[in-house]
């Protein structure tokens, strides 16, 4: 059974977390290149998404779905497209 928003946002609280909060992208979205200044983090509730680190010399794509963890370390270069069915996550930073 898929976890409930409130289920899921203490989890990724209990990673270590402080700012969580779920967020759903519209079927087919797309992040360009970019960088966040701290660690974040991922678990995807429904959808999916596809990501890479563009800058990195063996640069391939990965896609995660429902209850998969993704991290992204602070300052690494990622851009992200959503599926097609949309995504929903919880976002910790």
């Amino acid at each position: 059974m898929a976890k409930s928003r409130k289920e899921a946002e203490s989890e990724v609280r209990s990673w270590g977390f402080n700012h969580v909060f779920t967020w759903t992208d519209s079927p087919n979205a797309h992040y360009p290149p970019h960088k966040h200044s701290g660690t974040t983090t991922h678990l995807i509730l429904n959808g999916s998404i596809i990501f890479t680190y563009p800058n990195d010399p063996d640069a391939t794509k990965e896609t995660i779905g429902p209850g998969a963890r993704w991290d992204v370390d602070a300052k690494k270069v990622h851009e992200v497209w959503v599926g097609k069915e949309g995504c929903t996550y919880v976002i910790g930073e």
